[in-house]
């Protein structure tokens, strides 16, 4: 790409996945700009920008995973030095936006805390939020400020044609629980396959279990499919059951590889025979087995900077 085509934009890296940042900036002929972001002994996060940003688009590249608040604090205090440094417009790019699931009270006198991350990244100073696969779309409408919600779906259907080409017909696409029928439905409509569904009841939080499978299993070749995976208890508990229910073969995808506490032991110990992930957060090397699969994001984040900075659509991207 020639870099005198776009002179106008710097790309900065948090703390939260700087091999991400990196790898955007390579595909566009770039290098992240320089920032210092550290830690002083007490725990207060310290920003300095070491270039100019004066005048200029300005992206973010933070997901708020793990350290969630750290990481949240990072990206809020970069906003906060690019708009005192006369940034032009501050993107904020959060390829796994955390506190999602708190996206409303379902029970009294519960936070709505997806909704208060939205008010404290606004009001830090972004003018823009990209993020992928909103546990719930409807955190979009939490910002007062132009919020690009991307889909990982793509990515994560070509990877699977090409394992299933022409095998389609023995393939079922398995939602883990009621509320990913429609990501299920999505995945499932290019080629065709039937869904099937799990009836989950979960008896406290990160505990689930499984009580029904709706929809035929029996001899296919499954693929189960999920927004995020955290302590893989419900995939893995579905996992298992398909399996049991006669399924050829289990695999998995997800956008978002969280894998709090038990997860990658518990996904080494499954019927899953593969899951595939993007790299939206980073997957430290204990977390690597032969059983995770980890495709990139990197392309299409890059294009999306491209198309925010030259005011073209970003419409097709999903397709």
């Amino acid at each position: 790409m020639n870099n005198g085509v776009f002179a106008d934009y710097k790309i900065f890296a948090g703390n939260g996945n700087p091999e991400l940042a990196e790898e955007i900036a390579g595909i566009m002929g770039r290098t992240p700009g320089k920032a210092e972001v550290t830690t002083f002994a007490d725990g207060e996060v310290y920003v300095n920008l070491q270039e100019t940003v004066r005048g200029l688009d300005v992206y973010i590249v933070q997901p708020t995973c793990n350290p969630v608040n750290n990481n949240l604090m990072e990206l809020c205090i970069m906003i906060d030095a690019m708009k005192r440094a006369s940034a032009g417009r501050i993107n904020a790019v959060i390829p796994y936006y955390g506190y999602a699931r708190q996206d409303r009270k379902a029970k009294p006198r519960d936070p709505i805390t997806a909704k208060l991350v939205a008010d404290i990244i606004t009001a830090a100073g972004a003018d823009r939020v990209v993020t992928m696969d909103l546990h719930a779309a409807q955190i979009q409408g939490y910002f007062n400020i132009p919020v690009d919600h991307l889909i990982g779906k793509p990515i994560l259907t070509r990877y699977f044609q090409e394992k299933f080409e022409g095998n389609w017909d023995n393939v079922v696409v398995v939602s883990p629980d009621h509320g990913s029928v429609t990501r299920a439905r999505s995945f499932a409509k290019p080629f065709n396959a039937p869904i099937a569904i799990i009836d989950k009841r979960r008896p406290k939080a990160n505990e689930s279990e499984i009580m029904n499978i709706i929809g035929e299993v029996e001899g296919k070749h499954a693929i189960l499919v999920d927004d995020m995976v955290d302590t893989a208890g419900t995939i893995c508990n579905a996992a298992n059951a398909i399996k049991k229910m006669g399924a050829l073969s289990v695999q998995a995808c997800a956008t978002h590889a969280v894998l709090s506490g038990p997860a990658v032991q518990r996904i080494q110990d499954s019927a899953i025979e593969e899951i595939v992930f993007l790299n939206t957060i980073p997957l430290p090397p204990e977390k690597k087995i032969d059983k995770i699969k980890t495709l990139s994001v990197a392309p299409l984040l890059a294009e999306t900077i491209i198309r925010i900075f030259t005011n073209n659509p970003l419409s097709n991207l999903s397709n």
